[in-house]
């Protein structure tokens, strides 16, 4: 009896894991705080289960995808590549979605760097 019972807490708290995170869908926008100044940036995310898509607003105001876009909960993680006149530059973040906000760490070329989108 005590078996089951178990099992049974198991599954509610294994279903009731994914009501627990925020909303990552949606638009979200920002800036990212450089030596040459404030950069904006603009983010459309969508979420799929452990699948994270969405696009990112490019230098040339185009979109760029997202690669590997993965949510664990209330964490994100995806990859960007930027064309910068034809040299491919790689990015790598990790955010914690909140409801208004999300705050991100971005990786380019070995150096970390922070910044907080808010929903748009």
């Amino acid at each position: 009896m005590k078996v089951i019972a178990a099992l049974a807490l198991g599954l509610v708290l294994f279903t009731a894991a994914p009501a627990l995170a925020h909303d990552v869908d949606g638009k979200w926008a920002g800036t990212v705080s450089t030596p040459m100044g404030d950069f904006p940036v603009a983010y459309e995310f969508k979420a799929d289960g452990a699948t994270l898509t969405g696009s990112t607003t490019g230098p040339d105001g185009g979109q760029i995808a997202i690669k590997n876009g993965k949510v664990d909960g209330n964490n994100i993680s995806f990859d960007l590549t930027l064309d910068f006149g034809g040299m491919a530059i790689d990015l790598s973040y990790k955010g914690v979605v909140s409801p208004a906000e999300i705050k991100m760490t971005g990786e380019f070329a070995g150096m970390p760097f922070e910044f907080t989108v808010k929903k748009a």
